[in-house]
């Protein structure tokens, strides 16, 4: 897989044909029991694959962040949602305090929240799954990295909402300029959103163009 500054790739296959290993592989984030055996994974000039655990920290998030199919797993239940998206911006440095807060309220507002500072306020479960998926997606900008990697974000939502998010994501790729790698098995969803594809079976790339 190769994917360009502001492109969209596309990476499709039925389940279980190794989608959703393939992006946490990226993230070096695989399940026990599973490891990389060769390969390489090149992000601006450097390979994952050889960085400490520490490195790949400061890339997590800050250079490449992931945006989950189910929000409500990616989301602490137990804390404000605001809190959430702020806590994402002080691991990484980039705001404290309350300044942290402010900036997640501006971030659920560019995700399109409506009344984002009140929502702020409210844990996941107050929420609807199409506003818990806007979250996860301010999560994962808050740092403004330049790849986010979605994995079928659109599937646990009904098709309206669906639309909204895939053209939110569409929208944030062109204002931030993100290269975003979308892993799906909806060919509907290619058709609106890819510049290219790879299609996978049984973790392989058998297509690509």
């Amino acid at each position: 897989l190769s994917l360009d500054a502001g492109r969209t790739l596309s990476l499709v296959g039925e389940s279980g044909s190794g989608k959703s290993l393939t992006a946490l592989a990226i993230l070096r984030l695989l399940p026990g029991g599973a490891r990389m055996t060769a390969g390489s994974v090149c992000f601006q000039g450097r390979d994952l694959s050889t960085l400490s655990e520490g490195e790949m920290r400061s890339v997590r998030g800050a250079g490449i962040s992931l945006v989950f199919q189910e929000p409500m797993t990616a989301l602490d239940p137990v804390m404000r949602v605001g809190e959430q998206v702020a806590e994402v911006l002080r691991i990484h440095g980039q705001a404290t305090g309350s300044a942290a807060m402010d900036r997640a309220v501006e971030l659920l507002e560019a995700v399109r929240v409506p009344q984002p500072g009140l929502r702020a306020r409210d844990y996941p479960h107050q929420l609807s799954g199409g506003l818990r998926q806007r979250v996860v997606i301010a999560m994962a900008l808050a740092c403004r990295p330049p790849l986010v990697i979605a994995d079928e974000p659109t599937t646990a939502l009904d098709v309206t909402v669906q639309a909204e998010v895939l053209a939110l994501l569409r929208d944030l790729r062109d204002r931030f300029h993100l290269s975003l790698l979308l892993i799906t098995h909806d060919f509907g969803v290619v058709a609106q959103m890819a510049d290219h594809v790879a299609v996978m079976q049984q973790g392989r790339i058998v297509e690509a163009g």
